[in-house]
Order: C-alpha cells, then sequence, then structure tokens
C-alpha cells in the first residue's frame, strides 16, 4: 500500500477527470492523499479543504507558496491561520524558498517564511517545506527561527547528500517525488542511500515532475509505484515494502487518523 505525502489535486488541472485520477490511484494501492492547498494564495487552500471533507481518504496541507510571497497580504495570512484549526488540516505547507524562478523577489521570500515560519512555532502542526535552489539560507532561518515541535518534511527533495544531511541533522524528513527515476537524479539516489528509511515519505507533487516512463506527461498520484520501485533499487527492496515503510511514517508524521 501507498501514501501519496504531497499531491495537488486541483479542479483547475485535472477538471472532470478528477474522480477518475483518484480512481487510478486506488486501483495502484494508494489509500490516503496528502492534498495540497498553496496555490493564489487563500483559494487553493479553500478548496483543498473542501476536497478533504468529502473525501475521508484525502487529507489537507495549507500554505503560501514561496512564488505567492510578493502578492500576500496581511489579511491573507490571518485567514490562512484560521483555515489551519481545520480538523482536516495535517501540515502547514508548503512555504519556503524558491530560487529557481523567483516569481516573488528572494528578500520577501525570506520575509514570508520567516514570518511564516514563527506561525508554525505557535501551533500544533509540521511544516512542509518547498526550498529550490536555495538549500543554505533555508536551514540558515531555519536555525534563526527553529522548528515547531512536529519539526517538518522537505517536501519534492531532489538534491544530494549534503543537503539531505543538514535537514536530517535537523530533525526533518524527506519526501522523494519521481525525480529520482530521471537518468540525471544520481546526487539524489546518493542522498536515498545515506537517509534512514525511517525518515522517507514518497509523494507525486502531481500534476508536476511525472516519473519515467511517463516523463513528459502529466503526473497523476498512480505513478508513484515508479518512485517506490526506484528507491527500492537503491534500498535492496520491492516497491511495495518501500510503500508500505513510507505510508507508515507519514502517517505516523502527520499524525493520521487512519
Amino acid at each position: 500500500m501507498y501514501l501519496d505525502a504531497h499531491c495537488h489535486l486541483e479542479r483547475g488541472t485535472y477538471g472532470d477527470e478528477l474522480e477518475a485520477v483518484i480512481e487510478r490511484a486506488l486501483q495502484a494501492g494508494i489509500t490516503h492523499f496528502i492534498a495540497v492547498g498553496a496555490s493564489q494564495i487563500i483559494h487553493g487552500a479553500k478548496e483543498v479543504i473542501a476536497l478533504a471533507e468529502k473525501n475521508p481518504i484525502i487529507f489537507a496541507a495549507l500554505g503560501i507558496h514561496p512564488h505567492d510571497a510578493a502578492k500576500a497580504s496581511d489579511n491573507d495570512i490571518n485567514i490562512l491561520v484560521k483555515l489551519l484549526s481545520h480538523p482536516r488540516v495535517v501540515a502547514f505547507g508548503e512555504i519556503g524558498l524558491d530560487y529557481y524562478y523567483t516569481n516573488s523577489p528572494k528578500t520577501e521570500q525570506r520575509q514570508l517564511f520567516m514570518r511564516l515560519l514563527k506561525i508554525a512555532k505557535t501551533i500544533d502542526l509540521p511544516i512542509m517545506l518547498h526550498i529550490r535552489d536555495a538549500h543554505y539560507d533555508a536551514c540558515a532561518i531555519l536555525d534563526d527561527i527553529g522548528l515547531p515541535a512536529r519539526k517538518g518534511v522537505v517536501h519534492c527533495f531532489t538534491s544530494g547528500p549534503a543537503d539531505a544531511e543538514a535537514y536530517l541533522k535537523r530533525g526533518m524528513m524527506l519526501s522523494i517525488p519521481g525525480v529520482i527515476t530521471f537518468k540525471n537524479a544520481a546526487p539524489l539516489r546518493e542522498a536515498i542511500r545515506i537517509t534512514p528509511l525511517n525518515r522517507l515519505l514518497i509523494e507525486t507533487d502531481c500534476p508536476y515532475l511525472a516519473p519515467i516512463p511517463y516523463r513528459g506527461k502529466r503526473n497523476e498520484p498512480a505513478y508513484i509505484t515508479e518512485t517506490a520501485a526506484a528507491i527500492g533499487a537503491i534500498k535492496n527492496m520491492d516497491a511495495t515494502s518501500i510503500g508500505d515503510i513510507t505510508r507508515q511514517n507519514a502517517i505516523k508524521f502527520f499524525s493520521l487518523s487512519i
């Protein structure tokens, strides 16, 4: 069995296919999903809560993506904090830094990240981080502000062993996407090699980053089996064993009522 620890199940992406996408995931062995609402600021958060309310196998994570740092208002943040208390919400995120696209200036990303981390320390949720080409600054901010009591996970971790060690020593989990199947992912494979099994989650980050053999197509949760198989090849285990372990890790980390 599998649990997709980070996916975007938005109607704007999948349209009338959304129910079929979820059904294909169930047929592939996925039992539960952590659906993330961090796009379009509060709109995404409200949409994913509504989805989780209607479907007991879907849990919600809410945040403000670093792409939107320049657009997020004080009112947006206040609304988000209220929504985080919803019983279907199991994580605060995705939040963080993205220096690859810099859709928002780096200074404003850092300011928002620090502000949200301070809020995270006041609520009983783990954080879900989006960090791209910004690991040094992210770790510096984490050390300055501190992690919440329930720590956090670096979602869509695609870096190498040095960055993996940096997060692991800070008590964080690493969530691995389909990138692990790519030919150019040797540093990530080395990072997986040194990461204990009890610190790993798996995710699709769908509709992005479809694994081989679906690369270039729209991603969906059913493809998580390819990620599990690739990790299993590194850990000398089969895909279902990786699925079972990472599913139990997610249940424990997010304190899921399953």
